[in-house]
């Protein structure tokens, strides 16, 4: 039950589409523009370095701000699952972002939701996940390759970590649960990339840079990045 309650509320936080809302205030419908992803990446194409950033730091604290409440209710009742009570709070928030009821289950990829949930896991976890993307993505410009990379190495590190010990007296069962979900959430990521990795091998996926231009037209379709 708790895993379902965890799960919905998760969903719930997970609606506030941040670039939705900013494009919207903004005069625009940003699934309307660029590559029509609802996401940090296309609102930085189309609006711009500041607006990309503000969507990012949404779309991150609505799955630190949920995985928190968790810890909140459920971190002295449940403290030997409190680990994979926060991860299905997290995957609630990233199905929320990616395919919210009332945009007609048509959102973002989830990897901004995925920083936050990197964020507020476990310090271990942000290591990793600043060093694998910024190391990517300011050698390669591949907001893509980095974000997938990412998952890679977070389903790897959950393993690592849960057969070290780092969470606890945790039963085996649950870090098996645990290692089932950190994989079908990173599945669904590279579902929701499957695009961008066809050009990433095909070497002509679309370089993203924070200090020079990025915007594309807003009356433009774009490729889906």
């Amino acid at each position: 039950m708790e895993r379902i309650i965890c799960l919905l509320m998760g969903y719930g936080f997970g609606l506030f589409q941040t670039a939705y809302f900013y494009g919207k205030a903004h005069g625009i419908d940003i699934r309307q523009h660029g590559s029509g992803n609802a996401g940090t990446t296309n609102t930085l194409r189309v609006l711009g370095t500041k607006a990309g950033l503000i969507v990012l730091a949404g779309d991150c604290l609505k799955c630190i701000l949920a995985v928190l409440v968790v810890r909140l209710l459920f971190g002295k009742g449940y403290p030997d699952m409190i680990y994979l009570l926060c991860l299905y709070t997290a995957a609630g928030v990233i199905l929320g972002h990616n395919y919210p009821f009332y945009m007609g289950f048509k959102g973002g990829k989830g990897i901004a939701a995925t920083a936050g949930l990197i964020l507020s896991f476990h310090p271990y976890f942000i290591i990793m996940g600043v060093a694998v993307f910024f190391g990517i993505f300011f050698t390669t410009h591949l907001v893509s390759l980095g974000s997938l990379l990412v998952y890679l190495g977070f389903v790897i590190e959950m393993v690592v970590c849960g057969q070290s010990g780092v969470f606890g007296e945790m039963s085996q069962a649950h870090l098996i649960e645990m290692y089932v979900l950190s994989f079908l959430l990173a599945a669904l990521a590279y579902w929701k990339h499957r695009e961008n990795i066809v050009r990433l091998l095909h070497g002509n996926e679309r370089r993203t840079y924070l200090l020079k231009k990025n915007k594309v037209d807003v009356a433009e379709d774009g490729r889906k990045e």
